[in-house]
């Protein structure tokens, strides 16, 4: 399989300010200002630490251009100065956290299997590429035809995955396996040695002799 023609590539900002707003918003949600003053940028600085990085004019004028573009709403209601993202925004602020997702290697694994499986319309074929290359990229390797599989937890970015893609849990769906077959060669794989299973191994241990007494 040519791994290339699934890679999936996020779009990126050229400019650090646009990716820094979006991202702020995004994990923020919308902000709200007291419209005291028709310089809202200065009354935006004074409250959130966070935009004392950048200097006001070029803050203004990313904002203005987020705007222009239909990527931020900016809107005056009672008095109050409301700045959040559009679904235009939300789907640009979401590529920056799919681009830095990855998958935490625990210091030992938990003994148990995740299956990713997936079944996505034909309509929806450029998003059914789109996430196989993401999963190839957090180490998901090819279980059965439409069948990932990680030794590590996973559920939240799984979540993350549908939701920026749109799928629903009838066409992703993670399941959790203690037992797979002969899983040695997975094992192996994954670079799951013995002294990553030892932990596991000692607790089935101690589980085990507690429910003897």
């Amino acid at each position: 399989m040519n791994i290339e023609k699934y890679r999936y590539r996020p779009r990126k900002p050229r400019a650090k300010i646009v990716k820094d707003v979006l991202s702020w918003l995004f994990i923020g949600g919308a902000i709200v200002l007291a419209a005291t003053s028709p310089y809202f940028i200065q009354n935006l600085v004074f409250g959130y630490k966070q935009w004392n990085k950048y200097p006001k004019r070029k803050l203004s004028t990313t904002f203005d251009q987020l705007r222009r573009t239909g990527v931020v709403s900016i809107e005056t209601k009672n008095k109050q100065i409301y700045i959040s993202l559009t679904p235009e925004g939300r789907r640009k602020a979401g590529i920056f956290q799919i681009d830095k997702l990855h998958i935490v290697r625990p210091k030992q694994w938990d003994g148990k299997w995740r299956l990713i499986t997936f079944d996505i319309h034909e309509k929806k074929k450029f998003i059914r590429e789109a996430l196989r290359g993401k999963l190839k990229q957090l180490g998901f390797y090819l279980f059965q035809k439409s069948i990932w599989i990680h030794p590590y937890r996973c559920d939240a970015e799984i979540d993350l995955l549908k939701e920026f893609f749109g799928l629903t849990d009838k066409e992703v769906q993670l399941i959790v396996a203690e037992y797979i077959g002969k899983d040695e060669s997975w094992k192996q794989l994954f670079k799951l040695s013995s002294c990553a299973l030892k932990g596991y191994a000692d607790d089935l241990g101690r589980i085990h002799h507690a429910s003897k007494h």
